[in-house]
C-alpha cells in the first residue's frame, strides 16, 4: 500500500503529494513510464507497469490505456541519461510534457517516479529539484489537474526528494 509522506496545497488549490510506494498500486486518471527512448519496456519502472498491468493498448504515440492497472492511462516519458548533454532541460521538457499531455487528455490527476534516477544515472537530489520546480512552474498556468504525486520506491530516492521538498515547499523564514 502507499503512503502519503508530504503534501502541499498551492495558491490555486491544486495539491502535490511526495508519496513511498508502487506507482502500479495508483488510482489517479494517468501515471506516467520512466521509458527509454524506444518506448520498449524493460526494467524499473517501465518493467513494474508491463508487468502489473499487461499488455496495453496504443492510442497514441505518447501514451497507452492503463491495461489492467488502477489508471486509465499511462503516459510514456523519455528521460535524459546522464552525461548525454543538457539533462535539466531535458528532464523538464519530460515532466511538463507528461502534465501538458495529462492536460490535453482532460485528466485530473497524475502520479509520476523519480525519472531517470534509476539506470540512467541523472542525481536524484538535482532530478527532485528539476522535477519540483518544473511541476511548479507548469501549475503556476491554468490547469485541469487537481493532483500530482510523485511515487517513489527505495530509500535513497525518498531521502533525496524529501530534502528537495523541504527546498522547494517549505516556507521561508
Amino acid at each position: 500500500m502507499n503512503s502519503l509522506l508530504l503534501e502541499t496545497v498551492l495558491a490555486s488549490g491544486q495539491t502535490i503529494q511526495l508519496v513511498q510506494g508502487n506507482i502500479t498500486a495508483e488510482t489517479t486518471d494517468a501515471i506516467v513510464n520512466a521509458a527509454n527512448a524506444h518506448l520498449q519496456h524493460g526494467a524499473g519502472v517501465a518493467g513494474a507497469i508491463l508487468r502489473q498491468g499487461g499488455p496495453v493498448g496504443h492510442a497514441a504515440p505518447a501514451w497507452t490505456t492503463g491495461g489492467s492497472l488502477p489508471c486509465r492511462i499511462v503516459i510514456h516519458a523519455v528521460g535524459p541519461v546522464w552525461g548525454d548533454g543538457d539533462e535539466d532541460e531535458k528532464l523538464a521538457v519530460a515532466i511538463t510534457g507528461s502534465l501538458r499531455l495529462a492536460d490535453e487528455l482532460g485528466l485530473g490527476s497524475i502520479a509520476i517516479p523519480a525519472i531517470s534516477t534509476g539506470i540512467f544515472g541523472f542525481p536524484k537530489e538535482r532530478a527532485a529539484a528539476m522535477i519540483f520546480a518544473s511541476i511548479r512552474e507548469y501549475l503556476a498556468n491554468p490547469s485541469g489537474l487537481h493532483l500530482v504525486r510523485l511515487v517513489l520506491y527505495d530509500t535513497a530516492t525518498i531521502t533525496a526528494f524529501e530534502k528537495a521538498w523541504h527546498d522547494h515547499f517549505d516556507p521561508k523564514p
